[in-house]
């Protein structure tokens, strides 16, 4: 009689305390790059993953609301959003999601792992589903906060798509509030910014209320928000900051009105009117900490997550 199938398995640890199994079927590439070490797997749930540095990145099953809730809020606030930034984004599903508004005349792309960028465009097409080939985009392979200091370009949306500063280095001063203001006069007068943030689970909340916070010395609005992503195991943070638009001033019916003018509704698979609601309107113990949060991340003194 045949025992239990004996699996391989990826131990990814959410918090020093905490972590998350998956059963692999196979590697499919491993990179040591000059920034991080890098991983494409397959897992028996979730089929491929990206994972960078030990923390799962995105996975093919449900990639779609990370990089849905990451982005298409953003450019919903926006009235007419033509031209788009992405920071960091490696697999291209930022873009990919940016490219589905027939308005959008361009996506630029900077990341400063090239390595990673090639790895996944060539193993993960799956998730980028040819975005970096459409003729909207454009690739560079640099430090995002030194393009911005030396650009003159003016961008409708910009969406900081990075891991969390693990460690002191570069990723560190993406966080801070003077970065947040490089992004801000960066963007057109009805420019909006949306970025990733972290967990939002119950004693996981000082990094998400610390940018929040970060984030209110800069924009005049800052809407806090988050989705579930199942491979995290976690919920995840998200926040949209602006120079005026509010989504949480927008209807259920404004958002099906807005997806059905710009774009294909049946190509999404998680975003909304209900979605938007539902993301918007935070549990009390979240918005509690938020609003108890006083950190502010500055150059001088940034923010390391364990």
């Amino acid at each position: 009689m045949a025992g239990p199938p004996q699996y391989k398995w990826f131990f990814e640890t959410t918090t020093p305390v905490e972590g998350h199994m998956h059963a692999i079927s196979r590697t499919i590439a491993t990179r040591q790059t000059r920034f991080q070490f890098m991983e494409i797997m397959e897992t028996h749930s979730y089929g491929k993953v990206l994972i960078l540095d030990g923390r799962i990145q995105s996975s093919q099953a449900d990639e779609f609301i990370y990089h849905e809730v990451l982005v298409q809020p953003g450019l919903l606030a926006h009235p007419h959003p033509r031209r788009a930034m992405v920071i960091g984004g490696g697999e291209g599903a930022t873009v990919r999601e940016i490219l589905r508004h027939r308005s959008i005349t361009g996506c630029l792309m900077v990341d400063i792992d090239g390595e990673v960028v090639a790895e996944c465009r060539k193993h993960l097409p799956e998730m980028h589903r040819g975005a970096f080939d459409d003729p909207r985009t454009r690739l560079l392979h640099e430090d995002a906060r030194a393009y911005l200091e030396k650009t003159s370009d003016r961008f409708d949306l910009i969406v900081i798509d990075l891991v969390e500063p693990l460690e002191e280095g570069p990723a560190c001063l993406l966080f801070t509030k003077e970065f947040y203001s490089l992004v801000r006069d960066r963007l057109t007068a009805d420019g909006v910014m949306t970025m990733q943030a972290g967990m939002t689970k119950v004693n996981e909340l000082f990094f998400f209320g610390a940018v929040n916070r970060t984030l209110r010395e800069v924009f005049p609005v800052v809407a806090p928000y988050q989705g579930f992503i199942s491979c995290f195991g976690t919920p995840w943070g998200f926040i949209l900051a602006s120079k005026g638009a509010d989504p949480r001033r927008q209807t259920a019916e404004e958002i099906d009105r807005l997806l059905a003018a710009r774009l294909d509704p049946a190509d999404l698979g998680y975003w909304n009117g209900a979605a938007h609601l539902h993301s918007f309107n935070l549990p009390k113990f979240i918005t509690r900490a938020i609003e108890t949060n006083d950190r502010i991340i500055t150059d001088a003194d940034p923010l390391i997550v364990s």
